[in-house]
């Protein structure tokens, strides 16, 4: 059944092939999180969006990020489910959009990183999923992980962006640019280093002062030739190590790290990119070490997408995500 033609959560409609979990797709399992039942229930996996593109437009990208929350519900609608979701032993759960009104960014984030807490902290959830907007999301994402449950000052964590882009970019205000910067300020001020890895650098795209700043905050990265001639048993390699003493493991996952011709619908196309199986083994590598708690997929641009292949494949990767944690 559709959600309430009001809600942003509109988008979850889809084809019905018949009842019984050998049908189950998306749109037919996603409920709303209010009506889920008080107290402890199924584990579940909670879904909510961040309508922003205010910090694209600060630093100067094509904006149309805010549109991503909604074109994401509905690639993700049709897809079929397997396993426990698709028997009613486990549960998605939708808790709508945080919103960035005009050039109030950090309004919008304060949302956001509310919404990201009330959906870790709630019970029985298995993994949160943002749904970006650009990737100022990322800095709300941190947030709301910093703030909920999950995240005690003994906790060890790590942040594993899958980007072309370092985004740690030091300016006077927040863009989409700046959030690992400002986590690494963050983690700082409260003594605690930032655990940082990337997948997917162009070296082009990132000046050399940037490699300076990652180099000076510990940060490992592999760049996009580097994933392809490494290819996926390098990648899962640098997930696993990278996470191997991770206690809680954030994935935001840039679709801007994809060839132009997959993702063209993304602020700033990639010239090079990396493969999208590739990117999918990222992602399910995350999935497999068992940390996996809260994922983001940022950046896409529905008005600059062809054919929805962006959408189709920023969706793609959500689902191998909770798949693979709903399997362990």
């Amino acid at each position: 059944m559709p959600l309430a033609p009001a809600d942003p959560r509109r988008a979850w409609t889809g084809r019905h092939d018949g009842d019984g979990p050998e049908h189950a797709r998306w749109h037919e399992v996603v409920r709303p999180a209010e009506q889920a039942p008080a107290g402890p229930g199924l584990p579940h996996v909670g879904v909510l969006g961040f309508e922003s593109d205010e910090g694209v437009r600060r630093n100067q990208g094509r904006i149309g990020a805010a549109d991503g929350p909604e074109a994401l519900r509905r690639a993700l609608a049709p897809l079929a489910l397997h396993g426990a979701l698709a028997r009613g032993e486990a549960a998605i759960r939708d808790h709508g959009d945080a919103v960035t009104c005009g050039e109030d960014l950090e309004a919008g984030q304060d949302q956001a990183a509310v919404l990201i807490t009330r959906a870790l902290d709630a019970e029985g959830a298995r993994l949160v999923v943002v749904l970006g907007g650009g990737h100022e999301t990322a800095w709300a994402s941190y947030r709301g992980l910093r703030a909920s449950r999950r995240c005690g000052e003994d906790t060890r964590w790590g942040v594993l962006n899958l980007d072309a882009h370092f985004d740690l970019r030091r300016e006077d205000r927040a863009t989409s640019g700046t959030p690992f910067a400002q986590m690494a300020e963050a983690e700082a001020q409260a003594g605690r280093a930032l655990r940082y890895g990337v997948l997917g650098i162009a070296e082009p795209s990132n000046t050399p002062a940037l490699f300076t700043t990652a180099r000076e905050l510990g940060v490992t990265w592999m760049t996009d030739v580097e994933c392809a001639e490494g290819g996926a048993p390098a990648i899962a390699s640098f997930v696993a190590n990278f996470a191997a003493d991770l206690d809680v493991l954030y994935l935001t996952i840039d679709l801007d790290v994809l060839p132009a011709a997959v993702a063209p619908g993304v602020s700033a196309p990639a010239g090079l990119g990396v493969a999208a199986p590739l990117v999918a083994t990222a992602v399910r590598a995350a999935a497999a070490t068992g940390a996996l708690a809260l994922v983001d997929v940022v950046e896409l641009c529905p008005p600059l997408d062809v054919d929805a292949r962006t959408a189709r494949t920023g969706a793609r990767l959500v689902d191998e995500a909770v798949r693979g944690v709903m399997a362990r």
